[in-house]
């Protein structure tokens, strides 16, 4: 993207930032079509804002808007607000700018009767940044407010000269349902490392048929930059493959909250000094978090009696260090917070943590991250958090209960965990499209039992990789799937329960287990 490797090498996500603002000049920006640049802060334009505004995305007039019934909105994803009982955020793309983008909402599909403005945030990329020439893209995005409790809406996006209440464009409605005000049954799915592929499309498609509230996708979302390593040398940097993701991921995602934590890929350090300017443009996450600027995609929700808490393990990875710190223990401080918020609730079971960077992990190659263990491991047992998901590793791979770095209790296929007195249970499951990575011990899934005693494996420290030799490996599928957990609150004289499915790219089951604890 820019930054030579020799220098890229010794500079932080920050730095790397500063220099591809200074060589990319405003006066460069201007010859390649950008007019002005600044930022969009409080729905006014700041003439010689930097990046870090409130919504850091550059804003040019890259051309005049057209005809707006020849321009169809794409890329539909939606996702909670801070109260997923109330809130929902409707965003999109657009190929090309449009006047007056609203979002049309009602609880019939025949009656679009509110009109609601939305937000453009426009991102450009000029060329030599990547692979790719000046590129813009339009990003809308509207926050409902006020909706009631446990409804299904009917709502169309729209522009001037685009209207989804035209029974023209009645192809293009969508549907949500908001979390109910009390505690009931329900599904959601988790997956990371997608990216742009058939395998993506396939799990997709079965995602669907689970029929789940909201998914969680564990960071390396779309891979634009397919690097990872937070340098910008990456020539490979393309942003055309957000276009392509959001494309790809519409059928899920119009109608089902996706709620992503932010990997190692996600850093692109041309639209913002952490790298997540971009992120910025694209999603409309809630704001609940310990720092919205540096830290966009880290917050919590809370869905029915379940707790659901994503982090950014950038600020902690040892493996790839170049967002590390960047919170200054803020991040840890924020969680723990949130932990014992959760956990003192008389009307939360369960409490769910997603990130990227896998706690415990015995892929040959990212394995596990120290910084995760060192930071956050200590806080997880301290308030028995039910259920950790990660990406990172692209494989299925689920551990027995761990506490204190040891197992616990082992978690055979189809056993139950009891994190109030056993400890956690951490599910890697980074198979949802990418190339698929390689294991040192046997695979071990359901129908192809093959358990072993230890497991050769390395944890990444500060220090560098360092051996080790684990115990609690329990079951390991190398092709692709997903997770679908079920919540049920407690019936009469019974726990409630949580149980966690790894299915396949085939639809096949390849592990389950329950999680269960005492009904409140």
């Amino acid at each position: 993207m820019g930054v030579p490797e020799r220098l890229a090498a010794s500079m932080s996500m920050a730095e790397q930032h500063e220099y591809l603002r200074t060589r990319f000049s405003r006066r460069t920006m201007i010859r390649g079509g950008a007019v002005t640049l600044g930022a969009v802060a409080g729905g006014a334009f700041v003439p010689g804002a930097t990046a870090q505004a409130a919504v850091p995305t550059q804003t040019f007039a890259a051309a005049e808007t057209v005809d707006g019934s020849l321009v169809a909105p794409f890329g539909r994803h939606l996702a909670f607000g801070d109260d997923p009982r109330t809130e929902i955020g409707i965003s999109w793309q657009v190929p090309l700018p449009v006047k007056k983008p609203f979002v049309r909402i009602g609880t019939h599909a025949s009656h679009l009767s509110v009109k609601i403005e939305a937000e453009v945030r426009t991102l450009f990329t000029p060329a030599g940044v990547g692979a790719s020439g000046n590129h813009t893209q339009y990003y809308v995005h509207a926050r409902l407010t006020g909706l009631k409790p446990g409804r299904t809406y009917f709502y169309g996006v729209g522009h001037a000269g685009f209207d989804p209440a035209d029974p023209r464009f009645a192809g293009t409605l969508g549907t949500f349902t908001t979390a109910p005000a009390h505690k009931e049954p329900f599904t959601f799915t988790a997956f990371g490392d997608e990216g742009v592929s058939y395998h993506g499309l396939a799990n997709n498609s079965l995602l669907l048929g689970q029929n789940p509230a909201f998914h969680l996708h564990a960071g390396d979302i779309a891979y634009a930059d397919p690097s990872g390593s937070g340098k910008t040398a990456d020539t490979g940097f393309d942003s055309r493959i957000w276009d392509q993701f959001l494309a790809q991921t519409e059928s899920v995602a119009k109608s089902v909250p996706w709620m992503p934590a932010f990997g190692n890929h996600d850093m692109e350090a041309w639209y913002s000094p952490g790298g997540y300017g971009g992120e910025e443009a694209r999603w409309n996450l809630p704001g609940n978090g310990p720092d919205r600027k540096n830290l966009p995609g880290v917050y919590s929700f809370v869905y029915g009696n379940t707790a659901v808490v994503s982090l950014d393990a950038n600020d902690v990875s040892f493996e790839i260090p170049a967002n590390l710190g960047i919170s200054g223990g803020t991040q840890t401080s924020w969680l723990e917070a949130q932990l014992r918020k959760y956990r003192a609730a008389k009307d939360i079971d369960f409490v769910v943590v997603f990130f990227h960077h896998c706690a415990y992990c015995t892929s040959t190659a990212h394995a596990s991250e120290g910084g995760v263990r060192q930071e956050w491991v200590p806080l997880f047992e301290k308030y028995t958090v039910d259920l950790v998901i990660n990406g990172h590793n692209h494989q299925y791979e689920r551990t027995d209960v761990i506490k204190g770095g040891k197992v616990a209790r082992e978690l055979p296929i189809g056993a139950t965990a009891y994190p109030e007195s056993d400890g956690v249970v951490y599910v890697t499951a980074g198979a949802a499209g990418r190339s698929l990575y390689s294991f040192t011990a046997p695979l071990s899934y359901e129908g192809h039992v093959d358990d072993v005693e230890s497991v050769a494996s390395f944890v990444n420290t500060k220090d560098g990789k360092q051996n080790e030799t684990v115990a609690w490996s329990r079951v390991r599928y190398l092709d692709y799937s997903f997770l679908r957990v079920d919540v049920a609150p407690a019936a009469k004289g019974r726990d409630t329960t949580l149980t966690v499915r790894g299915i396949a790219e085939t639809g096949e089951q390849i592990d389950h287990f329950t999680v269960s604890r005492k009904a409140k």
